[in-house]
């Protein structure tokens, strides 16, 4: 019986971003990343000393290269793939200036929130999916 190590559970700080036409932004994992080849929320790894809230700013610009004003706590998610634990912390993000890129060469595209269940996503995202068609 294997036990698993708690260090290494990764806190990772989600947007789901929604523009005025309230379409939701997807990025494409990069193929060599776990779970890659397939689509997300975009976020990143929360830091040491660093709140939800920052890194989520943080990591949008870095990676779709938006500006994020406000956003709010819409879920937790906590999921094992095995190899890896995650502690998805999901916030809204519907406050945001600039045009969304791939600003480390992933795709990205707006999607509308009924078009979700075409595009395949790790599995701890199938609840946020859930979580944004019922609303």
């Amino acid at each position: 019986m294997t036990s698993l190590n708690p260090d290494k559970k990764i806190h990772v700080a989600v947007g789901v971003i929604i523009n005025k036409s309230e379409q939701i932004l997807l990025a494409k994992r990069p193929l060599n990343l776990h779970q890659g080849g397939k689509w997300e929320f975009p976020g990143g790894k929360v830091e040491l000393n660093e709140t939800t809230s920052e890194a989520l700013i943080r990591e949008l610009k870095e990676e779709v290269n938006l500006d994020v004003s406000a956003s709010h706590p819409m879920m937790e998610i906590h999921h094992d793939y095995g190899d890896k634990q995650v502690f998805l912390d999901i916030h809204w993000v519907k406050n945001f200036s600039g045009i969304a890129t791939g600003a480390e060469g992933q795709e990205v595209l707006w999607v509308e929130k009924d078009d979700l269940i075409k595009y395949e996503f790790p599995e701890a995202n199938k609840a946020i999916i859930t979580k944004i068609l019922a609303e």
